[in-house]
């Protein structure tokens, strides 16, 4: 069973290895963007009642550590590793429904946010699960004439999909044994389905193998699974609003739409305090574009890293290519209950240990719509939306 866990993944021409306490926040109302959110068929299981979606403590310690997490884990620190593992083995002491594959919520669409071991993979398996971009998804079917486990790799809507199936058997309340039997890449702009070039007929145990499931929330939203190369994979059914807004951010689809749900999906305002922006933010979405000079992006934050200490010190900071820098200094005050303001008063070029100033004095608005300790999502001068991931801590 030498494939057992790319259930999740591919099978052998890919890899013959394995593949694959809701935070404080001070949310405002946002200004409605009009646009109407459509999706994948694929995503309607996903996304049914997304609002209503709620975790137990534990679970949503697990999504707090998979927020802000790449590649679905190929890019992650070890830091973000480290509490993602510590999550994971939390839920399975916890431990969910008993006997997942006898309960019906193991039935479904999963979509993968997670996997362990990315330096096992092969390099085509790294292009497919890596790529942000790319959605990957399990249906799981066991209660039918025909048991199945199928695995989706969503490229776009524009470009297609590639599903690999395997024929499933139940061994027992925890297993399930599986056999790749088809495949077949399915693309936009073609009438008809091009083959997966693996000969699983001929195969033999390199097709088959197994997955154990270590945990199933009791909602049916969450589900940990476990392959026989000991990948471990954190898979969901539905997503909290900020997993879907970076989701967004990956596929560069409907970004303003999320934006919105994320912003509402706190029900009190709060006050923001200066000492909330403390920290490390790295900018992961601009609604505009900038053309501007290296200079003028970095001194009014539209690129790269924002760094705000104590009393409101501020440093924009961006990285153009190693071992190159360029920084922005000033300050930032609070003007009103969730605006404030940045003033820009001096810059400089970084190399090294060595720094070139250079004149530069600007400022801006910036009102905060929604901030936790992942993510911040501010409007700036009234009109340009920014999303900023945090990077470290204060």
């Amino acid at each position: 069973m030498a494939v057992g866990a790319a259930v999740l993944g591919f099978p052998p021409l890919i890899s013959r290895r394995s593949m694959l306490s809701y935070p404080r926040a001070w949310p405002v109302s946002s200004k409605h963007f009009g646009r109407r959110l459509q999706l994948h068929p694929i995503l309607a299981s996903l996304v049914e009642e997304q609002r209503e979606v709620s975790f137990i403590e534990p679970e949503m310690a697990l999504v707090n550590a998979l927020i802000g997490i790449q590649g679905r884990g190929f890019s992650a620190s070890a830091q973000q590793l480290k509490e993602v593992e510590r999550a994971v083995e939390t839920l399975e002491k916890v431990k969910g429904i008993p006997d997942p594959t006898n309960s019906n919520l193991i039935e479904g669409c999963w979509q993968l946010m997670f996997t362990t071991k990315p330096g096992t993979a092969s390099p085509i398996q790294r292009t497919f699960v890596g790529v942000n971009s790319f959605k990957i998804f399990q249906e799981v079917y066991l209660r039918t004439n025909d048991p199945r486990v199928t695995n989706i790799v969503q490229f776009s809507d524009q470009i297609g999909e590639l599903k690999v199936e395997a024929a499933a058997t139940i061994k027992d309340g925890k297993r399930i044994l599986f056999r790749f039997d088809r495949a077949a890449f399915t693309f936009k702009i073609l009438p008809f389905k091009v083959p997966y070039p693996v000969p699983f007929r001929l195969l033999g145990d390199e097709a088959k193998g197994w997955l154990d499931t270590t945990y199933l929330s009791a909602s049916g939203i969450i589900r940990i699974s476990r392959g026989n190369k000991g990948t471990t994979f954190v898979l969901q059914k539905k997503l909290e609003p900020r997993q879907k807004l970076l989701l967004a951010v990956s596929s560069g689809e409907k970004i303003a739409d999320v934006i919105d749900e994320v912003i509402s999906s706190r029900q009190n305002n709060v006050i923001a305090d200066l000492e909330a922006l403390e920290g490390e933010w790295k900018l992961v979405w601009s609604s505009q574009a900038s053309d501007e000079s290296w200079q003028v992006a970095t001194a009014n934050g539209l690129k790269g890293l924002q760094i705000v200490k104590k009393n409101g010190y501020l440093e924009n900071l961006v990285t153009p290519f190693p071992g190159f820098r360029f920084c922005a200094n000033g300050f930032i005050v609070k003007s009103d209950a969730t605006k404030f303001k940045a003033t820009i008063n001096s810059g400089a070029y970084l190399t090294g240990s060595i720094r070139f100033p250079f004149d530069i004095k600007t400022s801006y608005s910036m009102e905060l719509l929604y901030i936790d300790e992942k993510i911040r999502i501010t409007r700036q001068n009234e009109d340009i939306l920014l999303i900023h991931l945090r990077t470290s801590n204060k």
